[in-house]
C-alpha cells in the first residue's frame, strides 16, 4: 500500500521556519530513496531536497542550500524538511517524493517524478 502524507505546512514571515513532514507508508518507505518537491503556481516542479536510502546522503536545490535541511526518521517512516530563513519565494506546494535510486537525465527528481509516488502535498506561504 502506497503512502505518503504531507503536513507541517502554514503561513509563516519572511525569516522563519517551518518544518515538513512525511509520513510513509512501511511499504513506500522502505528501500526507497526520500524527497521534497515544490510547485509554485506558474513555476514549473522543482526539486527542493532528497536523501539517500543507504548512507543518508542529501542533495539541496541551489536556492534552498544552507536554508533547508532534510533528514528521516527510519523507526518511524517519516521524512522531514526543516525549513528556515524562509523567503517570499519559497511559496508553493510542497510534496515528498519516494523512488528508488535511480536517475533520467542525470536527475533523482526526474526519476522519481516518472516512476516514483507521491503525496498530495502541503501549502507553505511565505509574506
Amino acid at each position: 500500500h502506497v503512502q505518503l502524507v504531507e503536513s507541517g505546512g502554514g503561513s509563516v514571515r519572511a525569516g522563519g521556519s517551518l518544518r515538513l513532514s512525511c509520513a510513509a507508508s512501511l511499504h513506500t518507505y522502505s528501500g526507497n530513496c526520500m524527497g521534497w518537491f515544490r510547485q509554485a503556481p506558474g513555476k514549473e516542479r522543482e526539486g527542493v531536497a532528497r536523501i539517500w536510502r543507504d548512507y543518508g546522503n542529501t542533495h539541496y536545490a541551489d536556492s534552498v542550500k544552507g536554508r533547508f535541511t532534510i533528514s528521516k526518521d527510519n523507526a518511524n517512516n517519516t521524512l522531514y524538511l526543516q525549513m528556515n530563513s524562509l523567503k517570499p519565494e519559497d511559496t508553493a506546494t510542497y510534496y515528498c517524493a519516494a523512488a528508488r535510486p535511480g536517475r533520467l537525465g542525470g536527475s533523482w527528481f526526474k526519476y522519481a517524478a516518472a516512476f516514483g509516488y507521491r503525496g498530495q502535498g502541503t501549502q507553505v506561504t511565505v509574506s
